[in-house]
């Protein structure tokens, strides 16, 4: 006998398709500013989406590379493929720039990144300078130079996209956006605390061309009109429309407790002095629903999860011995830790590994 689907069933039938088809046009429009973007520079795919996925999850991005692999040009093609709208472009009274580069040095001080306010004796009234950080994309060159009282400026702006100078707090427009590019050797470098890399959802490295690849860059930037064809392709309003709909992908909570597994794992070496924090967790499952939606699903799948693991966890681990490279034991967290639940159904506390005192 046939039974008529229930209204409720329809409902979430209709919804779900909905869902689907948002996806697929975003990976649609995603594809395009991809292509956009890698017409002007060399960069492999998957990083690039890494990246926009991290864009769209609200997050901020860490690479860690060698100087002349196209940093800043990334920066630039990623906020010069947006048609900025004017109402995009202010915070109460301030101009917004869509782009903005902090060259970072020893002796920059916060306010020269954040602003400043200033007397103008003429009008006996205080005026605020905008900094640099009043912007929707913003890269900061070589981080890692700065000391770590104007490292700590970022880190307001960086969780809350609000900037506070002397008691007056400015939010910021979405959206807005961090590449940070780190030294990974060199003179006067003050390493980042633990808390600030915790605020940078990936860490990556573009790395360097192969030859065919560095041959098509000289040859297309050894000219002056290198982005004289260069023009955006998506609205600034899709991509509002794509970072509010990331919490409509789907996740099952059996993904939810695999991540919880995976991060918890992390505390339990013997090699590691800091283990991950929970906000690894946070960023890592809105990173991987970012991630499928700009491929065109609608669902968080294991293996999204554990493509991603890496670039989002590595850069949160403390290691005893620092010269140990934290990618090892994670790979074996990966290797142990089962992907499917088998035999009986059990509660998250008996899936969790580990210490039983530590749960």
């Amino acid at each position: 006998m046939e039974t008529t689907p229930s209204i409720e069933q329809e409902s979430r039938d209709r919804v779900s398709e909905t869902a689907d088809d948002f996806a697929k046009a975003v990976h649609e429009k995603v594809k395009k500013l991809v292509e956009n973007i890698k017409s002007t520079i060399y960069i492999n795919t998957n990083k690039l989406e890494y990246i926009i996925a991290s864009l769209i999850a609200g997050g901020h991005v860490i690479l860690a590379d060698t100087h002349g692999v196209g940093k800043t040009s990334l920066a630039r093609a990623l906020a010069g493929s947006i048609k900025w709208q004017k109402e995009d472009m202010r915070t109460g009274e301030l101009i917004v720039d869509n782009f903005n580069r902090i060259q970072c040095t020893v002796d920059m001080l916060p306010q020269d990144i954040l602003g400043y306010n200033r007397f103008v004796s003429n009008t006996n009234q205080m005026v605020f300078h905008k900094g640099p950080i009043f912007a929707h994309f913003v890269l900061c060159d070589e981080i890692n130079l700065l000391t770590p009282k104007a490292q700590g400026s970022f880190l307001q702006v960086m969780q809350e996209q609000a900037v506070t100078v002397e008691g007056r707090t400015f939010d910021l427009p979405g959206p807005f956006f961090i590449i940070a590019t780190m030294n990974l050797k060199g003179a006067h470098l003050f390493p980042l605390p633990a808390p600030q890399l915790d605020r940078f959802m990936i860490r990556i490295s573009m790395g360097y061309p192969d030859p065919d690849d560095e041959a098509e860059i000289i040859t297309k930037h050894g000219r002056v009109d290198a982005w004289e064809n260069f023009k955006p392709v998506i609205d600034s309003g899709e991509l509002l429309q794509w970072q509010s709909f990331v919490d409509n992908v789907t996740i099952h909570s059996d993904i939810i407790d695999y991540i919880v597994t995976c991060v918890r794992q992390t505390r339990f070496h013997p090699d590691v002095h800091t283990g991950a924090s929970p906000r690894t967790g946070v960023k890592l499952s809105r990173l991987a629903r970012a991630l499928s939606l700009i491929r065109g699903d609608n669902f968080v799948t294991i293996d999204t999860v554990k493509e991603i693991f890496f670039s989002t966890v590595t850069h949160r681990i403390i290691m005893n011995d620092p010269s140990l490279e934290a990618r090892g034991f994670l790979e074996e967290i990966l290797r142990a830790v089962p992907v499917e639940l088998r035999g009986k159904k059990r509660t998250r506390k008996e899936k969790i590994l580990g210490p039983p005192d530590t749960v």
